[in-house]
């Protein structure tokens, strides 16, 4: 069977959707689920953008050893030389060029001529051959381009080395059939076409965006450039689940092509990411919500309990999805936990098996019947690094204690540990969880931020279930994430707000020494 490229962008695409931005550690542990995902190519971030980006893209280079590593550049050299610093150090390392090549975005962003365009684009992808065989060419708003132009441009790429040519459709304008027409036109009529691999490049501004890919891959182009949940600029882009469960399901309508995808392992890249960035997938998400394999109306579940084919396409456990049964409890050994992380699909270190075995016991202390969604949330969270870890650098909890009804102002006395050292403050508040931001503040004493979002999910059934609380706050430009996990809702809200806290202050000092 002939096999589709995934191209995942979630670390460079992914993280310019507002609200979204990740620190190192959280792009690497991303990176991580991408390489057991089994993605052909991680674009790591764009290199020239800022130091910050530039190191993420080199470490991840360095980290990730069975995908190709790629950075985004402009058609300048300054940008393919930033890119190939951080790059260089991958396995497979990928230079991906772009220039915009529609006639509105030539006239008012690039402000060059036509001939201009053509004449950069080859010389560029030219100079990027010189450091490495894989080289990408995108022509950004190609959807939007004249295709003789754009047949012409991508010639002249081919021509000087592109091995990988992405017809991008940037601004979610296209439809499936003009997408489809697009690829199977500039593979016709650009000579060349035959040395390389044409790729798609979807957002989803019209909702299209998995529409147009499949669309594509009809065309021809056997690379789906995709980010995990979606995640993108605007609307967001190509959901990875979407489109490799699309031909998963549907070898026969898309030609009988497949990918190398482990379809098992995507659950939990959607889950990882959606922790990280403070977000929970809407209900009705495809493939990873929480009802995608839920059968409510009568109808439907005499169907599925008689065979489950009648409503459903495809398994939970196809895409990594556990049955929330009972598994282990307060005298399991670390034996038998973590035989059960590696069935549930998780390789961990000893050290890691080690901290979420103790953060394991210190629920099953709150908690009677643990389940596989307890277990997954806890090993998500420490995964993450965002539970909240007492290092010389930030706040930990030591304790706290709050006192509140509906009659009286509600008290929290909190006490936090930073280098071995006890802070404690008291504060009042509307609410419990109020008074105890409220006392963190007075111990920390934060920069000027706004709260953006706090939010309490609930991992499973039960009133005794696990918390997950979100914290999202901005300052200076930036939004900081936090995340809590307990059995006790204002625990769990006190670590996602120091998580978050710590992660502004962190970046504060790095600033501070970078100037």
């Amino acid at each position: 069977m002939e096999q589709v490229k995934i191209f995942d962008t979630t670390l460079r695409d992914g993280e310019q959707s507002p609200g979204c931005s990740m620190n190192l550690k959280e792009k690497i542990e991303i990176a991580r689920c991408l390489e057991k995902l089994k993605v052909d190519v991680i674009e790591a971030g764009f290199a020239i953008v800022s130091p910050g980006d530039f190191e993420s893209v080199k470490t991840i280079s360095e980290t990730v050893k069975d995908c190709t590593v790629a950075s985004l550049a402009r058609a300048t050299v300054k940008d393919i030389d930033a890119a190939w610093e951080a790059v260089k150090g991958a396995v497979d390392p990928r230079i991906h060029v772009f220039i915009a090549t529609s006639p509105l975005h030539m006239e008012y962003k690039l402000r060059m001529k036509p001939e201009e365009v053509l004449e950069q684009a080859g010389k560029m992808v030219a100079y990027a051959k010189k450091f490495c065989s894989n080289i990408e060419f995108s022509a950004e708003d190609a959807s939007r381009s004249d295709l003789d132009f754009l047949s012409r441009v991508v010639e002249i790429a081919i021509a000087n080395g592109a091995n990988t040519i992405n017809l991008p459709d940037t601004v979610g304008y296209t439809t499936p059939d003009e997408m489809r027409h697009l690829i199977s036109y500039v593979r016709e009529h650009a000579a060349g076409s035959e040395k390389a691999i044409f790729s798609v490049h979807c957002h989803n501004d019209l909702g299209m965006a998995t529409a147009n890919s499949l669309a594509g891959v009809l065309g021809g182009a056997r690379q789906i450039e995709c980010t995990i949940n979606g995640l993108g600029e605007r609307a967001g882009n190509t959901a990875l689940e979407e489109v490799v469960m699309a031909l998963h399901t549907r070898p026969d309508t898309y030609g009988g092509v497949t990918t190398g995808i482990d379809t098992t392992q995507i659950y939990r890249a959607s889950k990882t990411v959606y922790n990280i960035i403070g977000q929970t997938a809407p209900l009705n998400k495809a493939i990873i919500g929480k009802n995608a394999f839920a059968h409510e109306a009568g109808i439907h579940q005499h169907g599925v309990l008689a065979n489950k084919k009648t409503y459903e396409i495809m398994t939970p456990e196809a895409v990594g999805i556990v049955a929330n049964s009972l598994v282990l409890g307060k005298h399991s050994g670390r034996h038998a936990f973590s035989q059960h992380i590696e069935e549930l699909g998780y390789t961990l270190t000893k050290e890691e098996i080690d901290r979420c075995f103790e953060e394991f016991k210190d629920v099953c202390d709150k908690k009677k019947n643990i389940t596989d969604a307890d277990l997954e949330a806890i090993i998500t969270h420490h995964a993450a690094h965002l539970i909240q870890e007492a290092d010389e650098n930030g706040y930990s909890l030591d304790w706290f204690q709050t006192s509140t009804s509906n009659f009286t102002t509600a008290t929290c006395t909190i006490s936090l540990i930073k280098n071995e050292e006890k802070f404690q403050a008291v504060a009042l508040g509307d609410g419990p969880i109020d008074a105890a931001f409220n006392a963190i503040d007075t111990i920390i004493q934060p920069s000027e931020h706004t709260f953006d979002i706090f939010s309490i999910n609930s991992i499973s059934e039960g009133k005794d279930t696990l918390g997950d609380v979100t914290v999202k706050i901005s300052s200076h430009n930036k939004t900081f994430t936090g995340r809590g996990l307990s059995t006790d809702i204002i625990e769990a809200s006190v670590n996602a707000y120091l998580t978050a806290m710590n992660k502004l202050a962190a970046f504060e000092a790095k600033n501070q020494e970078a100037e």
